[in-house]
């Protein structure tokens, strides 16, 4: 690569870089603008006197808390769940060959085609009927199914670049399936694992419909719906709205710095066809 198409490359890079933090750097300096700074014109970028009072009033005075403290539990128990069974899935898909199992792919795949919007009424009925309308397990039990056919295809691709010589070895030795799966497959996939784990939470974390739908009280709304919250009809209370944006965004931030290393590498195995 020459040099004039080396800084070529990586100026594009940076412009893209900066219009993507563009957004989130002024919701940040946003928030941390006193009430008079938030809506004053001409727009001011960085404030005078830095404030925390946005992020006071949204935990303190509003149902904030208690939206942030659902959505984590929704998102990891969905996420866990729907990696406990996907896991088992993907690697008997991998692994055996039987018959239909080409249009048990097919139906699986079929599944994660359907936009959440067509099944809202469904879905309402269903859980109005089992009992599980407006709680946490309703939501739960919803996202999970939505998450493990996206989740199967990922892992699967990714167990089909698990060595067999790897695992031939250790049944040589005596490892029973189940050992072999859980103490040698499983360590060796856990890049994909935590690949999927971020894809998962990701969908549950940032969803709307699903979360508005299944819930009506306060005590059980998530996230999604406390950002919602601060639009009204009377206008948008801007600074408090990029600080609760700020927050709900720290956990993502947190799992991505933590798992990005092995996030690109189960991206990759996965996009793998097998």
């Amino acid at each position: 690569m020459t040099p004039g198409r080396n800084a070529a490359m990586i100026g594009l890079t940076l412009a893209a870089c900066v219009f993507a933090a563009g957004p989130l750097v002024w919701g940040l300096l946003t928030s941390i603008k006193p009430a008079t700074q938030v809506v004053a014109y001409p727009p001011q970028l960085l404030p005078t006197s830095p404030s925390l009072e946005h992020y006071a009033t949204v935990w303190q005075q509003s149902n904030f808390p208690v939206y942030f403290r659902n959505s984590l539990i929704v998102t990891a128990v969905s996420v866990a769940t729907s990696l406990a069974l996907a896991v088992h899935a993907a690697y008997a898909l991998a692994r055996f060959d039987f018959r239909g199992k080409s249009a048990l792919m097919f139906a699986i795949l079929a599944t994660s085609m359907i936009p959440g919007i067509a099944i809202l009424v469904p879905l309402y009925n269903l859980s109005v009927k089992t009992g599980l309308y407006n709680s946490l397990a309703g939501m739960v039990i919803v996202y999970t199914a939505w998450n493990v056919p996206l989740l199967v295809w990922l892992l699967k691709g990714f167990f089909e670049k698990v060595p067999r010589e790897l695992e031939e070895a250790a049944q040589i030795d005596g490892c029973g399936p189940f050992r072999l799966f859980y103490l040698i497959v499983l360590p060796i996939a856990r890049p994909g694992l935590l690949a999927g784990a971020i894809m998962a939470m990701m969908a549950v974390w940032n969803d709307f419909l699903i979360g508005y739908t299944l819930a009506v009280s306060d005590q059980k709304r998530l996230v999604p719906y406390g950002l919602y919250a601060f639009i009204s009809n009377i206008g948008i209370d801007w600074g408090q709205l990029m600080a609760a944006t700020v927050l709900a965004l720290i956990p993502v931030i947190f799992a991505f710095l933590i798992m990005q290393k092995w996030l690109v590498q189960g991206l990759m195995a996965g996009a793998v066809k097998g």
